[in-house]
């Protein structure tokens, strides 16, 4: 049976969030994405990330806040830096969640080094280099 459709790869990610402007403030300011889009029909904040984009959604303030461990187990974003222990030590000053080490892991583009860092909603992220 022939593909329907020819897989290209993510487009999107969505993050239900407790603070929205937290959480802006974390994925520009930490991570370097830029605002891209702004949809106020849907409280929802679009930021680029590379080619990509993680778009924020606030929570519901009655609705219990989801529990980042059940469901996703983390969100890998794919970067460029010359060296991954250094942008540890770096994140660890400003005060960001590194989970353990620099570790060697398999992604979408072969092994390498990999680092496990949290965001203000518990998310966890995975910086991998290309």
């Amino acid at each position: 049976m022939a593909s329907l459709f020819e897989p290209l790869g993510l487009d999107h990610v969505v993050l239900h969030v407790k603070d929205q402007e937290a959480s802006r403030r974390f994925y520009t300011d930490v991570l370097g994405c830029t605002v891209d889009h702004v949809n106020p029909k849907f409280s929802l904040v679009q930021l680029r990330f590379g080619q990509h984009l993680i778009d924020l959604l606030p929570l519901d303030p009655n609705a219990p806040a989801p529990a980042p461990e059940h469901g996703m187990d983390h969100v890998c974003l794919s970067i460029r830096c010359d060296d991954l222990e250094q942008v540890a030590a770096a994140l660890k000053a400003r005060g960001v969640k590194v989970e353990g080490d620099v570790v060697k892991r398999r992604g979408a583009f072969g092994e390498g080094p990999s680092l496990y860092l949290r965001d203000p909603d518990g998310y966890r992220i995975e910086l991998k280099p290309r």
